[in-house]
Parts: structure tokens; sequence; C-alpha cells
């Protein structure tokens, strides 16, 4: 039942959650964490930890994705981004590191970051990132916006890339664009549905944040859909830029609402929900499965590692957006005093506020309420703390 609150006079706005607003109940039944399986599969490619990175060069390197992939977990290149731009990338964030250390404009780092996005896009460095991923033997996985789809993916399939994911702030399975009045041209939009259909590759499509169009991109026939906005810390989306978002919890339980109803329809096709918001540690992740994703997309928590390349500093993808950044510059860790990937995913871990040992804490909270599978755990019961 939708709760529907009026806001003013004729102008009602529907009542919705935050992944705080919400905890998991525990049942009468327990088991040992050592009886639960975090491990999930999209299409032929299976994972033991329902984690997938940001698609962010603060975060995720060619060594980043291979170290996630060792782990478990899967690691997602930004196919626009600097490894796509620059070969010396290590020494590019290096500048922009100390640009957001030692500058007094708060401004001065974003504009350092588009300088280095201005740069053109070269097919042949994007080759030799994927290729490296490819030839460590973990799974490849990298992000292309619905503008540059079209264009990037034939190079992508050619280095082997194994899922790719189209990934915008908002996205759909329906894009109309205009031809430009002075006659420039216009770049030809996006049919997601044909798209897929020619690929040979299973393809993850979002952010969406509502029932309805969760369902509409299920019928693209996307493997997986993103749910949400992207980490919170750092990104300016919903409040500040653009005043658009919905707030996690019931993102996540509306996707998986529709994800239910594509099943019936297609009598059996399942489609992945995967949540990207809000999640920075280990509670958030629980509550993201426990609303109904099967995995979730991690930015800050992961940032802090002491391999991530952006030496404890985080950004969202957005933020280079060369005339609307959506994204600030964040310190999440000093860059001599930060835990290994392992850590943070695994443990062990000294830190009571559920930043380490994400994975471990999960199969925890799993265990507490009785379930022995992502699957079963969707099914937990919840509370609401408002």
């Amino acid at each position: 039942m939708r709760d529907d609150v009026e806001i003013g006079m004729g102008r009602i706005a529907r009542r919705t959650y935050e992944l705080q607003d919400i905890s998991i109940v525990p049942s009468r039944r327990t088991r040992s964490s050592k009886d639960v399986s975090t491990d999930w599969q999209i299409d032929a490619y299976r994972f033991t930890s329902p984690i997938l990175s940001h698609p962010t060069d603060a975060l995720v390197s060619p060594a980043m994705a291979i170290e996630l992939g060792k782990l478990g977990a899967l690691g997602v290149i930004n196919g626009e981004g600097l490894w796509a731009r620059h070969r010396d990338v290590d020494d590019k964030i290096a500048e922009l590191v100390a640009i957001a250390t030692e500058s007094l404009d708060p401004m001065a780092p974003i504009r350092h970051l588009q300088q280095l996005h201005s740069a053109p896009l070269d097919t042949g460095l994007l080759r030799e990132a994927v290729a490296s991923v490819r030839d460590a033997g973990v799974t490849t996985a990298v992000r292309v916006s619905p503008q540059h789809a079209l264009e990037l993916t034939p190079a992508l399939l050619e280095a082997g890339v194994e899922i790719l994911v189209v990934h915008g702030t908002i996205i759909s399975a329906e894009h109309v664009e205009r031809a430009d009045p002075a006659g420039g041209g216009t770049r030809e939009p996006l049919n997601l549905k044909t798209f897929i259909a020619d690929l040979d590759i299973p393809v993850i499509a979002g952010g969406v944040h509502d029932h309805r169009t969760a369902l509409h991109l299920m019928r693209t026939g996307a493997a997986g859909v993103i749910v949400g906005y992207g980490s919170a810390s750092g990104a300016t989306t919903t409040g500040e830029v653009l005043g658009i978002g919905v707030p996690m919890a019931t993102a996540i339980a509306d996707a998986a609402a529709a994800r239910r109803d594509y099943l019936d329809e297609t009598g059996g096709r399942y489609v992945h929900v995967i949540a990207d918001g809000d999640i920075h540690g280990s509670g958030d992740l629980a509550k993201a499965i426990a609303c109904g994703a099967d995995a979730a997309v991690l930015g800050t928590p992961l940032a802090a590692s002491a391999e991530a390349p952006g030496r404890g500093w985080y950004w969202p993808s957005a933020a280079a957006h060369p005339d609307t950044p959506r994204g600030a510059l964040l310190q999440v860790a000093m860059e001599e005093d930060r835990p290994s990937l392992e850590c943070v995913l695994n443990g062990p871990s000294q830190d009571p506020f559920g930043e380490l040992n994400l994975v471990g804490a999960l199969r925890r909270s799993m265990a507490k309420a009785g379930y022995s599978d992502l699957k079963e755990f969707q099914r937990v019961g919840l509370s609401l703390r408002v």
C-alpha cells in the first residue's frame, strides 16, 4: 500500500524510506555464520561476495580490479575514465590529490579533474587496461555511459570484456533526443533493447529509482538493473544539483517488486537488482540485501583501502562531467593509514562501526536472522524506526 502525503493543496508526495530508517528483525532460528553463503551469480559468472565497485578512477585501476576479483568481488573499470585517456594515470591522480590537499579553493580539484577528462578517449589504452584484467584470470567488467556505449563497445569486446555495465546517473529504456537546431548534428540515441540483443555478453544497466522504470529496463534484456544514484558521500546529484532521487530502502524494494512482476511476465527470467547508494558500512549492505537487492555497488568503503588508486580520496564518476559535475573529492582515509582490501572485505577488523570486514558482518547478520543464503535473506523481516 502506498503511503501518500499531501505536501500542499493539490500536491501529493509519496512517503519513502532510507536504509537508515529500517532495521532487520531476527527470527526464532539462528545458525553459525560458517554455514552461511554470500555467493551470487549473474549469467555464467559467480562471485563469493555480493559486491561491485563504483566505476570511478579513485577506486578502480586495472590492478585494483584484479585484486577485487581475487577476493570474490567484481571491479568495474570506468571505460571513459583516466585509464582510457592517459598512460601515466598514477601521476595524474597524484597531481589531483595534491591539489585537493593543498588548495584553498574547493573548486580547484574539480576543475583539474575536468581538465584531465578533457583528453580524448583512446580505445588503444582502454583495450590494454581491459586485457590486463582479463589476462589475470578474473571476471572483467567495464562501465560505459549510454552516450558512448555504441562507440566503445567494439573495442571492449575485442579486449575480452565479459560484463558490460551501461551506467549513468539516470538511465531509461527510452531516450529522446532531437537534432541540433544549429545544424551541428547529434549522436544517435542508444536503443538499449536492440543494443543488448546484439551482444553475446551480459549487460548490467542503471541507475533507476522506481518500479516502472526498473520494469522497463528489465524488458530490454538486461541481466542486472542498478538501483540508485551512487554513494551519497561525495555525490551531489540528489540535493544540490538535480534534486533527483528516491531513498534507497524504498527504491530497492520497488525494483525487487518489478523483478517479481517481470519474472511472472516472462515465465521465469530473473533479473538481478543491484543497489547503488547510501551503503557505507556492513549494516547498510545487509539492509540493502534485506530490502531485495542481489548485490551492492560500493564506493567509499573500498576507496579507503590501501590498494585503491585514489590514495585515500574518493570522487564519484559524475564528478568529472564537463559542464555539470555532480560530485566532490572527499578524503576517506589518510594515505599512510589505509587498511588492506582484504581487511575491508573479509577482516579481521578492529573497527566497531562496520567499515571493515563487510562480507564477514553480512554473513553474521544473515546467521543471526537464521538465513543461509542471499535469496533467503531477502525475505527477512524488517522494522521501521520512524
